[in-house]
């Protein structure tokens, strides 16, 4: 009986943080930042084999003999190095946010 009445306190506590706006924003601002970066690099990352198996823009000098092919792949790596910095120094304000939420809880639950 207990352990039904505890689970019905985490279920009505789960609803309550997920209706508060501090929740609302958090998962507004992930959304707002994830989405566009997914697409992003789905966009770039796509671009790659589709523009080296469909065209010949790639197949250019850049330098000598590198081919714009080669430094379009290497700008993968660079994208995903700098994709993981940003999202690293999002997240950072993400937990601030979540840890805004849990604090919000822990006010309600006085």
């Amino acid at each position: 009986m207990e352990a039904r009445k505890k689970r019905n306190n985490n279920v009505s506590d789960y609803s309550s943080i997920v209706h508060s706006e501090t929740f609302q924003k958090l998962l507004s601002e992930k959304r707002k930042f994830i989405v566009p970066m997914i697409v992003f690099f789905l966009c770039f990352y796509f671009a790659l084999p589709i523009l080296t198996s469909y065209t010949t823009v790639l197949n250019h000098s850049f330098i000598g003999s590198i081919t714009w092919a080669w430094v379009f792949a290497f700008l993968q790596f660079v994208m995903t190095w700098v994709l993981c910095m940003v999202y690293s120094k999002k997240a950072r304000k993400f937990d601030e946010m979540a840890d805004k939420v849990m604090e919000e809880r822990g006010e309600a639950e006085s």
